[in-house]
Parts: C-alpha cells; structure tokens; sequence
C-alpha cells in the first residue's frame, strides 16, 4: 500500500503499525526488514534514508525540514536529509533533526534528541543526544 501512495518501491519487508504519519512519503527510503513502530512522524521533504534492519520505536520523529534562524525571514524553510545505517534502533519518542546521520548498529536512547552524527557502533542519548558508550561486539 506505501508503495502506492508514495509511488516508490517500497521493501515487503518493512513492518510497520499504524497509525504513521509524513507530510510526503515519497522522500522516504527503507531498507529490508526495516521495523517502524505505531505513531511515528516524519517530515521527508529533505528526504529519510533508513538503512536494512533498523528499529524505529513508537513515537518517533524524523525531522529535515528547519525553520530560518533570522526573525525576518523566519517563515522561511531549509531542508537536508536524514540517513539512518543499517541495524540502527531508534527508542521510543527519539526526535531527529535535519542533517544528521546516525551511523550503523548505533542505539539512540528512548526520548532523546539528535542534534549530531552519531557515530557507528555508538549508544547515545539525552537532551540533546550524547555518547553514553559504545559498543563493545566481543562481549
């Protein structure tokens, strides 16, 4: 049915539960097997990327446009991407702002905010998201 409505491909493997939210849907790229859980929003006219196996918990929300920082031109809008790696989980209630790139198997912490790349292999979290720790793939 995305498929459809976003007129893109759209892998049969994505799970997702509704309700979903987006202002386009057609700048929204999933991988295989990508999970996203029920109530997320995502604001892709900048364009989502979103690596295989990648868990988008409830609630969610992804980000790419911002408003002009400058009073007088305030209502105006800059748009950049947001790309998620592969193996990415994103906990309940993470909000992720434009431009940012959160590199593959890292773990974003539920309500955190991301301001920032986050490295690959990475465990982050708070207001705004910072390193907690990495991960350690041999214990």
């Amino acid at each position: 049915m995305l498929s459809e409505l976003w007129a893109i491909r759209v892998p049969e493997s994505l799970g997702m539960f509704p309700p979903f939210y987006t202002d386009c849907g057609k700048n929204t790229h999933v991988g295989e097997r990508v999970f996203i859980n029920m109530g997320c929003t995502f604001q892709d006219q900048g364009g989502i990327f979103i690596g295989d196996d990648a868990l988008i918990g409830h609630n969610a929300t992804l980000c790419t446009l911002n408003h002009l920082p400058d009073p007088g031109q305030r209502a105006g809008m800059t748009a950049r991407p947001i790309r998620i790696g592969n193996k990415v989980w994103l906990g309940a209630n993470v909000t992720v702002l434009q431009g940012v790139t959160i590199g593959d198997n890292a773990i974003v912490a539920a309500g955190a905010v991301v301001t920032k790349d986050v490295p690959a292999n990475a465990i982050v979290g708070g207001v705004p998201a910072k390193l907690i720790k990495m991960i350690d793939h041999d214990a």
